[in-house]
């Protein structure tokens, strides 16, 4: 399904910005090979079973409280048709780039602005991490805008809401999606161990069964939006 292309309205090509449209409601994609990909040392990551997983969260919030994650909604062109940037585990496991926040990174879940301010912070150190040469980034930021939803685990086990239950007045982490625009060109530094891939968002569309469902759920997330495909 790579080389499938759907429009639905939404999407456009320029062979530059558009003066006339909103930065806020348009994404400028640029092509996928624009781009340069790179490796560089493997990231270590605990071998752990489910059971292990549950139970260290359970120490942590006993001793932490309320978890933040962030993650990154990163577009690029190809085949005329928005992909998404998914990081691959272990040949398995699909996940957006981004993890979880260090303790007293994230500001406090019930103050968005200052949580925000935090958390923007917070995953801007974690795509270096995961995407650049060094923790600062190869020298180029990353422009991280709005965020675009907040998924919620009310107990340790792996179910995710797209809300707070009403029930819940102790949510043990908190999930947090931020578009996150490209410029026309950068060079992306990945783990030995960590594969970068570009999916058409067609074939992550409610495919709840392969990526789970905050990643199955980001095309519908962007669906505010019009991608402005960016021609070289």
């Amino acid at each position: 399904m790579g080389d499938e292309v759907r429009s639905n309205g939404n999407v456009s090509q320029s062979s530059g910005n558009s003066d006339d449209q909103s930065h806020a409601t348009v994404i400028d994609i640029y092509s996928l090979s624009n781009y340069y990909f790179g490796s560089k040392e493997v990231i270590p990551f605990k071998d752990e079973t489910l059971a292990d997983r549950v139970q260290r969260m359970k120490s942590n919030y006993a001793a932490h409280g309320l978890r933040t994650c962030v993650q990154a909604v990163i577009l690029v062109e190809l085949f005329k048709h928005p992909h998404l940037l998914l990081l691959q585990v272990r040949n398995s496991i699909f996940k957006l780039p981004g993890g979880r926040l260090r303790l007293g990174e994230s500001g406090r879940w019930t103050d968005h602005h200052t949580s925000n301010r935090k958390d923007i912070d917070g995953l801007r150190r974690k795509l270096s991490r995961k995407l650049s040469a060094d923790e600062s980034g190869d020298g180029i930021g990353w422009e991280v805008g709005e965020c675009l939803g907040m998924w919620w685990k009310p107990d340790f086990e792996t179910l995710v809401y797209p809300y707070l239950p009403p029930n819940v007045k102790c949510p043990k982490e908190c999930t947090k999606l931020f578009l996150v625009r490209l410029p026309n060109s950068r060079k992306f530094i990945v783990p030995k161990n960590l594969k970068l891939l570009a999916v058409p968002l067609c074939q992550i569309h409610e495919n709840h069964k392969t990526y789970g469902p905050i990643i199955s759920g980001v095309p519908q997330l962007l669906s505010k939006f019009s991608f402005n495909i960016i021609e070289s």
